[in-house]
């Protein structure tokens, strides 16, 4: 196995400045993602960072690697193309709670369920932030907000976690931007995971949502590793997962809860790459540039 060497945060140093608000949870996740990618020794042109709509899906352009931003709730549909293309790629997906749980579950869902080889870092704000404060799939029940002013939200939140395990992802965990040291070791974690790996960041909006604060989470948070948690039990995991936000409201599970070494990803299974990714596989041309001409 070849020696990792650490690159530094600069490395990852975007050519232009975030425009998040001062002290969203955002900057935080930035950080995170450059301390894994340092720690791992990922060269800036191996690592694509891809993302759809939202104030967390402008990360792509304040990270030194290559990066996509694309349409709302689509990330996950373009991570697929590149990284089946493209093997050699650490592809790492940036969204935001509304981009991934709203308009892009059925992407989130169906990549899970594949096992394909992508890191999916989901900045949760429980908010739309991008269009001023309504009401997003994981915002808590009876939270006011712009879309629901009058009894606050009337339906149930999103449950992550639970619906990570149960889409067959085989690497998930949560992490919050309060603490960037420990969620970096997640974002690590994930990346080198031959897998799913779904990495829900608790991202607090400092501006639309006055409720789910950085003060609202440490009061909260505990760590599962330090209750003993085993992340190779399913079951405990889908017992961890459903603490919240669905049960109760005063203990939120952060860390690892499930990984699966052993689940063959996408990639082993689909028969056309066999050969390997495209971008390895001959054409199949005697000449390429032979071929090239006659269309020129």
């Amino acid at each position: 196995m070849a020696t990792v060497v650490e690159l530094p945060l600069e490395t990852y140093k975007g050519p232009v400045d975030p425009d998040w608000c001062p002290g969203c949870g955002d900057f935080g996740v930035l950080r995170t993602l450059q301390r894994a990618a340092g720690k791992l020794g990922i060269q800036p042109k191996d690592l694509m960072v891809v993302s759809g709509i939202g104030c967390s899906s402008n990360l792509p352009g304040y990270i030194h690697a290559y990066g996509f931003h694309g349409l709302h709730g689509r990330a996950l549909a373009q991570a697929t193309g590149m990284k089946l293309g493209n093997h050699d790629l650490h592809v790492v997906i940036t969204g935001g709670d509304g981009d991934g749980y709203g308009i892009g579950i059925q992407h989130f869902i169906h990549s899970m369920r594949r096992n394909i080889d992508l890191t999916y870092v989901v900045m949760n704000n429980q908010i739309y932030g991008l269009t001023t404060g309504q009401a997003s799939p994981t915002s808590e029940k009876g939270m006011k907000t712009k879309s629901t002013p009058i009894e606050g939200v009337i339906e149930n939140p999103i449950d992550p976690i639970s619906l990570a395990l149960a889409s067959g992802a085989t690497y998930v965990a949560r992490g919050f931007s309060g603490d960037v040291k420990t969620m970096a070791e997640l974002v690590k974690g994930g990346i080198e995971h031959k897998g799913f790996a779904l990495i829900d960041c608790l991202s607090p909006c400092v501006t639309y949502n006055k409720v789910n604060t950085y003060d609202f989470f440490r009061e909260r948070v505990y760590d599962l590793a330090k209750e003993g948690h085993d992340p190779s039990d399913m079951k405990a995991a889908f017992a961890k997962a459903t603490e919240w936000p669905m049960v109760q409201r005063d203990r939120i599970p952060l860390g690892l809860f499930y990984r699966n070494k052993e689940m063959p990803t996408y990639e082993d299974l689909e028969i056309s790459l066999r050969k390997g990714p495209p971008v390895r596989q001959p054409l199949g041309v005697e000449d390429p540039e032979e071929l090239l001409s006659e269309f020129l």
